[in-house]
């Protein structure tokens, strides 16, 4: 197998995913000063889920990502995981004052929603399917009732 490929104890696996969400409202709030803590917080909170952005990009109405994420995981969790835990740091990384006397936001700062869709693998695309259809059309040489379920 390739060296791409990442391993748990009993599988093998390359699991991409890109992610796309938004701020509440679709605020243009993704600038400056939290542009660069939001890329920090991102790339620490998919470590601690065992997982690795590979590829972020951060524009002032939306993120796009796109994220391994091990198959043990489910992928609306760590999505969810990365969204709530990132709302959680720039609402104290939004705290003024030496007593902390401003309260921070109410609620989460991303919409509830997100677009997810599997990253297609080129490898898999190029490579050689001759056995799998030589199987299948064995198969169904010596199938007797081949329109049967």
């Amino acid at each position: 197998m390739s060296e791409a490929y990442q391993s748990l104890s009993h599988s093998k696996w390359d699991c991409k995913y890109h992610v796309v969400f938004v701020p509440k409202r679709r605020r243009k709030v993704i600038f400056g000063q939290r542009r660069q803590q939001l890329g920090a917080i991102f790339h620490a909170l998919a470590r601690q889920k065992e997982c690795q952005i590979i590829e972020g990009h951060l524009m002032p109405d939306h993120v796009h990502m796109c994220i391994a994420i091990p198959p043990k995981h489910p992928v609306a969790s760590v999505i969810g995981f990365l969204k709530g835990k990132s709302a959680i740091a720039i609402a104290r990384a939004s705290i003024s004052g030496p007593a902390g006397t401003r309260y921070p936001p109410s609620g989460s700062s991303w919409s509830r929603s997100a677009i997810t869709s599997a990253a297609r693998n080129p490898r898999m695309e190029q490579t050689d399917n001759s056995e799998v259809t030589n199987k299948a059309r064995n198969a169904r040489r010596l199938d007797p009732w081949p329109n049967r379920l």
